[in-house]
């Protein structure tokens, strides 16, 4: 089978929607499956606004169905809900092509932090996009029962995994900073809200490492903090598994790969009781969440670390590609409704 992925993120990005499709791209081999990638790579971009790392296509809708039908794919998953995602939408509903789409951004809750738009118009601009496809992929049930009561239908679970040759507990050393040590990984941008975590009164260090438009806001706002920006992988997996709790103070994330990898390293996790966590470490093994961010962490401190590790063991890639899978395979069973011309 070969399965054609169109999405607006891709490299050289580094975020969770671009690690998962290159897992899943490796992990899927071993099912006989061969991926393809329709992405901005061999378009003209522009940057898109506030976030210059992320490059938007140019191009025409004309172009794109041109390269789709020159992969000769068995199936198409739309990724993304930018400029290639909706030509590949149109391709698709015009030549009565089944297609699946997954959600992995809260794209009105980051818009309406930057813009004065409502939410809800970005909610029923992506509730159009995603409910024409035969399937829309959710990592988590807290997500697919808030996208349900918006109207959302015909959602899978789509789990996530984590590299645990990478991300281990064996990798702790010593850091140069007090102790205990609370550490954050991610983007430093307004939508992960950082400053609840760097407010909190909190012995010991905040340490964060990422790269984004605040960060040099919030380096000067917050002297006391440690910023070490963007790390390669085998020194961000040491940092993990140095910490004594990771601290998750975004309320708008979908999943959080980066819960699962400070699982892994055996590092507790502390969180409000939203979206991604909840579903992951909200029974309170591995980590704690509460409303109160400052008192989930100092409680995270006690948590097991061998609870961390026994709750990042039930996130593998095997199980991210065997959903995927069941997703592809209900899509081509089912006849494709589409209306042409839409």
């Amino acid at each position: 089978m070969r399965i054609l992925m169109v999405t607006d993120a891709w490299r050289p990005q580094i975020n969770g929607v671009v690690h998962t499709l290159e897992r899943l791209s490796e992990t899927l081999v071993g099912y006989g499956v061969e991926t393809r990638f329709l992405t901005p790579e061999g378009f003209r971009t522009l940057p898109l606004p506030t976030y210059p790392d992320i490059r938007i296509a140019l191009t025409t809708p004309g172009r794109v169905a041109r390269l789709i039908e020159a992969e000769r794919a068995d199936h198409i998953h739309i990724v993304t809900e930018g400029p290639l995602g909706w030509m590949a939408r149109r391709y698709c509903r015009r030549a009565g092509r089944p297609f699946t789409t997954s959600y992995h951004t809260r794209f009105p809750e980051y818009l309406s932090a930057r813009l004065p738009v409502p939410e809800t118009w970005a909610y029923r601009w992506l509730r159009d996009f995603h409910n024409s496809g035969q399937g829309t992929l959710v990592a988590t049930k807290s997500l697919a029962d808030d996208l349900n009561a918006r109207g959302f239908d015909r959602l899978k679970p789509w789990t996530r995994g984590v590299d645990t040759a990478i991300f281990r507990p064996d990798r702790g050393r010593r850091l140069p900073f007090a102790r205990p040590l609370f550490l954050c990984v991610g983007r430093i941008a307004v939508e992960k809200n950082l400053p609840a975590f760097l407010d909190l009164d909190l012995p010991g260090s905040k340490v964060l490492v990422g790269e984004g438009p605040e960060l040099d806001r919030l380096k000067a706002r917050y002297p006391g903090a440690h910023f070490l920006g963007r790390l390669p992988v085998e020194d961000l997996a040491d940092i993990y598994a140095s910490a004594d709790v990771f601290v998750f103070p975004s309320r708008t994330d979908t999943f959080g790969n980066v819960i699962i990898e400070s699982l892994a390293s055996g590092t507790p996790v502390a969180a409000y009781p939203v979206t991604g966590p909840i579903d992951i470490v909200g029974d309170g093994v591995g980590g704690v969440v509460d409303d109160d961010l400052g008192q989930a962490a100092l409680e995270a401190l006690a948590v097991p670390r061998a609870d961390a590790l026994a709750k990042a063991a039930t996130y593998t890639w095997t199980a991210c590609a065997e959903q995927f899978l069941d997703a592809v395979r209900e899509a081509l069973g089912r006849r494709a409704t589409v209306a042409l011309g839409d």
